[in-house]
């Protein structure tokens, strides 16, 4: 870690699995950790032992006031904030075509305007400095699209593009940007972490309906594990040249590959109408 000799982190949405396994991770390391969560009491226990490295603060990150404050906080406690991990957010289960407006709204709030509320929050002290990490939170349905999440998917596909766009940016300032895409991990993203409209019509049944049903029973029993996943993390980000993307868990690897190949398939297929759609080269 660059000119830092105790990083401090802050993390969103520590409540319930990455956020709060790395928040651990952290303390246990002897670096410092800003611990958020919508609910205190929910994330008062990791702090207990580390008076001196630990901050718990409330935190909606849709409420652009208490993010505001709470990395004014944040900086006034540990001075400065060298990595943020953007971990806040949710699922959201339903076939497109049900899909509740209020609930698509209020997933984009905090999966993709939340995320952009703590970025723009915590970016002037990181170029000030010359230097910092910021850890965003996709998914491997940031690459690819199923059944019954496509709004989440597309909270997703949101920050993948945004995270590349701010990569490029950030960059040559000494800022890093890292995409963390897990497969299927044993946290609470498809229990208590899930909004769902349930499936009414019949023709969805069968798709969405089913998936909702595997993704329920599957729940606790994924083969990805948080704790490890957060050291791939933390690996990650201690290195001389982080990446832009880290795919967590096999899963992940596998699913995004058979998506690069297909890609690649459909672009050589239809090549040439692609090609035709420009003037042609003798064209004044």
């Amino acid at each position: 870690m660059e000119n830092v000799t105790v990083p401090v982190w802050f993390i969103t949405g520590c409540s319930t699995g990455f956020g709060r396994e790395l928040a651990k991770l952290i303390l246990a390391r002897g670096w410092k950790a800003v611990i958020t969560a919508r609910h205190v009491e929910q994330v008062n226990d990791l702090a207990e032992g580390y008076l001196t490295t630990a901050l718990v603060l409330p935190l909606d990150v849709t409420e652009k006031e208490q993010v505001a404050a709470a990395v004014v906080k944040a900086q006034e406690t540990f001075g400065k904030i060298d990595v943020l991990v953007n971990n806040a957010g949710y699922g959201y289960f339903t076939s497109i075509e049900e899909g509740e407006e209020e609930k698509i709204r209020a997933q984009f709030d905090t999966n993709f305007f939340g995320l952009v509320n703590m970025i723009q929050a915590v970016l002037p002290g990181m170029r000030q400095q010359r230097s910092g990490h910021i850890i965003n939170f996709s998914s491997i349905g940031g690459l690819v699209g199923f059944t019954a999440t496509g709004f989440y998917h597309a909270t997703k596909f949101a920050v993948e593009g945004l995270s590349e766009s701010l990569s490029k940016e950030v960059g040559p300032l000494g800022i890093t940007v890292l995409l963390v895409e897990p497969g299927p991990f044993r946290t609470d993203w498809a229990g208590r972490s899930t909004a769902r409209t349930e499936v009414q019509l019949e023709d969805y049944k069968v798709s969405v309906g089913a998936r909702m049903a595997a993704s329920l029973e599957g729940s606790g029993h994924q083969k990805g594990d948080p704790v490890r996943g957060c050291e791939a993390i933390i690996k990650a980000v201690e290195t001389a040249s982080p990446p832009l993307r880290l795919l967590l868990g096999e899963m992940a690897y596998k699913l995004a590959m058979e998506k690069a190949d297909s890609m690649k398939d459909n672009f050589n297929t239809w090549k040439d109408l692609t090609l035709s759609a420009d003037f042609p080269e003798h064209a004044v």
